[in-house]
């Protein structure tokens, strides 16, 4: 049996109010008071579509073996490297393992499920048996447009393989068709979009219906025995027509959360797929499609499997981990819509060695340190000799993953004089579970919330980009348990 063996998502914790939005810019755009309902995901400033991507397929790999995966894919339109392997940035950051096959998919909003169909298919053909498929995006808007109010933020993750099936795979169908309802070209910041109306009735209200049909055709599947069609649309009031339009009833249209969250890019398919799959029973048929110059649909039937799954956060879980934020300028500071002046502390050159990552991409990526084979002891980083004064041993280290660890805050600073997009710096030592400790950046938080003795959790984020290079440095940092940092 082919199908999906496990599943994760995440959406950052910071929610955009609309309303801040219509409130600062209705001024310029009356329009945006007709759409200011609800909230938008907002990623942090030192997030995007590959820290994402590692938060919800951390998520996705709770309780499992990681050295059994021989495949990692990542779909996405906001890659941060056109001539990197960016899924091989992702596969660094979990620590997996070197002989594995790593591919990137782009350039369409139906990346994400046209990955996860290629891994099934992958998986089918016997020459693999277990694929991590991610898709994460994190689009920019121009301020006081329809799409910074419509867009999100957000990723999710499924594990595909041969055993230990939760969802099995029964068939997909796909269709190319060049239809241009927006696009963004090699050197532009921003999508160039279409006339609405036109997109609707050419586009949705016909690509969408034909994958519908063909998929249930080919797997023989009767409309009336789909629990849940999970499709983004960013027309959300004719969902119900789509779906009606091969004969589904409403109540089996899943939740598209665009209340709370609005659509995520070539991730929302696999995120609204990801949530259904936290509430679904065995016998549960799912069908899951997106769209983007033709569409992707896959159908599944859930499995006793699922029952036996350990728990995760969740799509939900990072649902109801979020802080609503209105403040508007912080929203356009955040995706660089203005420019700020960071003081004389923050004009440095941020040239990044590539020999150097490369020789430290076990610490730096995957954020792995070393465990003493003669006295036990954790450290981070690794070095030659045991820090333990009365152990000393030299090379005696085994690597030792800390990504995972739960730590405590043992100190903490909050420094308002060091450049920072989110002032006061705040940084600290932090003790973690099992020995170990070390100095890190704190996100995803403020003042408030951090003491001494706060649960934290390591997440891996963007620690500096360099404009000069055009060269994005990741490393890992700190955020209180309860944020959902993963």
């Amino acid at each position: 049996m082919v199908g999906i063996v496990s599943y994760g998502g995440y959406i950052p914790r910071m929610r955009l109010s609309r309303a801040a939005v219509a409130k600062n810019m209705g001024w310029f755009a009356p329009g945006l008071f007709g759409a200011a309902r609800g909230e938008r995901s907002m990623a942090n400033w030192d997030e995007d579509c590959l820290t994402m991507a590692v938060a919800a397929s951390q998520d996705a790999l709770v309780g499992m073996d990681k050295t059994k995966l021989d495949g990692i894919y990542l779909a996405s339109t906001t890659l941060p490297f056109s001539d990197r392997d960016n899924a091989g940035v992702v596969k660094s950051a979990l620590n997996l393992r070197d002989d594995i096959t790593s591919a990137d998919f782009a350039s369409s909003l139906k990346a994400g499920t046209t990955a996860l169909m290629t891994a099934l298919e992958a998986v089918k053909g016997g020459d693999k048996h277990r694929i991590l498929v991610t898709a994460s995006d994190k689009r920019k808007t121009k301020a006081a447009s329809n799409e910074e109010m419509l867009f999100g933020d957000g990723s999710g993750s499924l594990v595909v393989g041969d055993d230990q099936v939760i969802a099995e795979y029964l068939g997909g169908y796909a269709t190319s068709i060049d239809f241009v309802d927006h696009y963004r070209g090699e050197d532009a910041k921003f999508d160039y979009t279409w006339e609405q109306r036109w997109v609707r009735d050419e586009g949705f209200s016909k690509i969408y219906p034909a994958v519908f049909k063909g998929v249930m055709d080919k797997t023989g599947i009767a409309v009336g025995d789909i629990t849940k069609m999970i499709f983004p649309c960013i027309f959300g009031r004719i969902n119900a027509k789509l779906a009606g339009s091969v004969g589904a009833k409403p109540n089996q249209l899943a939740d598209t959360m665009e209340a709370q969250v609005g659509e995520c890019g070539a991730a929302h398919p696999l995120v609204m797929l990801a949530r259904e799959l936290e509430t679904a029973k065995p016998g549960d048929v799912l069908m899951v499609a997106g769209i983007g110059q033709g569409a992707t649909a896959l159908m599944f039937r859930v499995t006793e499997n699922i029952l036996n799954l350990p728990p995760r956060t969740g799509v939900s879980g990072y649902l109801a981990n979020k802080k609503t934020e209105e403040t508007y300028t912080k929203w356009l500071q955040y995706n660089n819509l203005i420019e700020t002046d960071l003081g004389g502390r923050g004009d440095q050159d941020l040239r990044t060695g590539l020999s150097s990552l490369y020789r430290n991409r076990k610490y730096i990526l995957g954020f792995v340190g070393g465990k003493c084979k003669e006295c036990g002891t954790a450290q981070i980083p690794a070095k030659r000799i045991c820090v333990k004064p009365d152990c000393g041993a030299v090379d005696s280290l085994e690597e030792y993953e800390f990504a995972d660890k739960p730590a405590k805050v043992v100190t903490f600073t909050a420094d308002n004089l060091a450049a920072s997009l989110d002032p006061p710096a705040i940084y600290g030592m932090i003790q973690f579970e099992g020995g170990g400790r070390t100095m890190t950046d704190f996100t995803d938080c403020s003042l408030g919330d951090i003491e001494v003795g706060v649960p934290m959790k390591m997440t891996f984020r963007i620690n500096y980009h360099d404009p000069k290079r055009g060269f994005t440095g990741y490393f890992w940092k700190a955020a209180p348990a309860h944020s959902g940092g993963a």
